[in-house]
This record gives structure tokens, C-alpha cells and sequence, in this order.
């Protein structure tokens, strides 16, 4: 339902690190790096009137105390001068972690998770969705169709990293990605 996602990096090596820190580990001081690395690679092609983040569960949100996807989509709204819809999107059913499954689970895992709690925001109006990591697209496409159904002219997604097959990566970053593994020992670079 979304008409074009952008990935702006792959996810490995420090950025893979520092998004599961921030996640993980509550290191909240990466997300304002993380989301200047957003900025740094926006497409020129980025047409929004709004920008949505994709929510948490309300029981997630108060586990991990914060969304991720608001710290990044709130920086980028700034960056670009749009206003940040937090609270019209609204996730209704309490998944399973979409890391935890494969492809097809994760399909099945979010259907029907996401409801429209006010239609007026996005009626006529191009939305951007904003998500941390891009495996298969189902969140995002899930959070389109919730948005196309609510009235949203178009639908555009935009992910800070995205996973990617490892036999698809050149040699040279996999080397990359083992050294920076084994060096750093699983703990997070600030240093992006």
C-alpha cells in the first residue's frame, strides 16, 4: 500500500550496534546521531505533508519507556518543517517482536496491528513513515494500508537501515563487519 520506501543504509557493522542500543539498552544519547544520519542521506524526492512514526504497543511503550521511531521522526519533522502525527496512528494489537519471526510469520504477526484513531490528519495529504529498521516491509505496509483506508493521498516510507542478505553484501563490507564486531565487543559506537 505504500507507494515508495527509501532505506537510507544497510544494517550492520556501528549502525546495526547503535540502533540496538538504543532500543536495548535505553542509550537514548544515540538517537539524535542516528537521526542526523537520516538527514545527512534524506532523498531529494521526500514530498510530505506529514510524518508518522511507527508506534509502539501501548504495552511495549511502557516497557521500553520510549519509541525510537518518534526520537528519529521527530528530528527529521524538524529538519524538514513538517508536523509529526504521535498520536493518530495508533497500534492495537500487542505483537510478537517481528525480529523473533521469519518472513512469513512476520506478515501474519501484523495484520490488522494498526487503526486510525483520527482520520482528519492525513485525509487528502501525502504521509511519511518513519521506521528504524526495514526488513520485509510488512510494518510499514501495514501502517499504509491503516492510512490509505483513512484518507491518505499517498503513502511513503522512509527506514534508517535496512537488512540485507548477506550474500548480496560486497567481501570487503562483511570483513568490515566482523573486524568492527570482534573489536567493539557488541558495545555500541557513539562515534556515528
Amino acid at each position: 500500500m505504500y507507494e515508495r520506501a527509501w532505506t537510507l543504509y544497510p544494517y550492520m557493522s556501528s549502525l546495526q550496534q547503535a540502533i540496538c542500543g538504543l532500543k536495548y539498552r535505553n542509550l537514548f544519547g544515540l538517537a539524535t546521531p542516528l537521526a542526523a544520519l537520516a538527514i545527512r542521506a534524506l532523498p531529494e524526492q521526500i514530498d510530505a505533508d506529514v510524518i508518522v512514526p511507527v508506534p509502539l504497543h501501548p504495552s511495549r511503550l511502557r516497557a521500553r519507556e520510549f519509541n525510537q521511531s518518534l526520537l528519529i521522526a521527530d528530528r527529521v519533522g524538524r529538519y524538514l518543517m513538517r508536523p509529526v502525527s504521535t498520536n493518530d496512528l495508533i497500534r492495537t494489537v500487542a505483537t510478537e517482536p517481528q525480529t523473533t519471526l521469519r518472513r512469513r510469520e512476520r506478515v501474519r504477526n501484523l495484520r490488522h496491528a494498526f487503526k486510525i484513531r483520527n482520520a482528519q490528519p492525513f485525509s487528502g495529504r501525502r504521509v511519511l513513515v518513519i521506521d528504524d529498521v526495514f526488513t520485509t516491509g510488512t510494518t510499514v505496509n501495514e501502517c499504509a494500508k491503516a492510512l490509505c483506508s483513512a484518507g491518505a493521498a499517498a503513502v511513503t516510507a522512509l527506514t534508517l537501515a535496512r537488512t540485507i542478505d548477506s550474500s548480496l553484501v560486497p567481501d570487503r563490507l562483511l570483513a568490515e563487519h566482523s573486524a568492527g564486531r570482534s573489536y567493539n565487543k557488541g558495545v555500541p559506537r557513539a562515534d556515528l
